[in-house]
């Protein structure tokens, strides 16, 4: 199996273990024919994208152990759906990425330049 690239060329990091993300749990935003929600936008979540995720049906801050999410708090790194994190871009509350930790993929959907505006760590 071939190694996950980033949107900067370059092996994908790891995401976050603590909590455990990723769409396999593997703490990478990696990607399959599985993962149609297509988890590949490594974010440090804010408070105002919660609180827009949870309006949005998408509550990522009550846990829920079957499906190994002990909630998220700000500050916490997370895999999120590319959909979700460009409806969050479009109103104003998108979290910012870890472009390290992004799968490629994304670029797919989103310009490098964006996804750079919006980084923690720019190139």
């Amino acid at each position: 199996m071939q190694a996950s690239i980033n949107v900067l060329g370059q092996p994908l990091v790891s995401c976050s273990t603590r909590p455990l993300t990723g769409f396999f749990r593997d703490g990478c935003c990696n990607t399959g024919s599985e993962d149609t929600g297509r988890h590949i936008v490594c974010v440090q979540v804010t408070q105002a994208f919660l609180d827009f995720s949870v309006e949005r049906g998408n509550d990522l801050v009550t846990p829920r152990p079957e499906y190994g999410l002990s909630g998220l708090v700000p500050g916490d790194y997370w895999c999120l759906c590319a959909s979700r994190w460009i409806e969050a871009l479009m109103k104003g509350v998108a979290a910012p990425i870890r472009l390290a930790a992004t799968h490629e993929d994304v670029l797919e959907l989103v310009s490098l330049e964006t996804l750079v505006v919006h980084a923690l760590d720019r190139p």
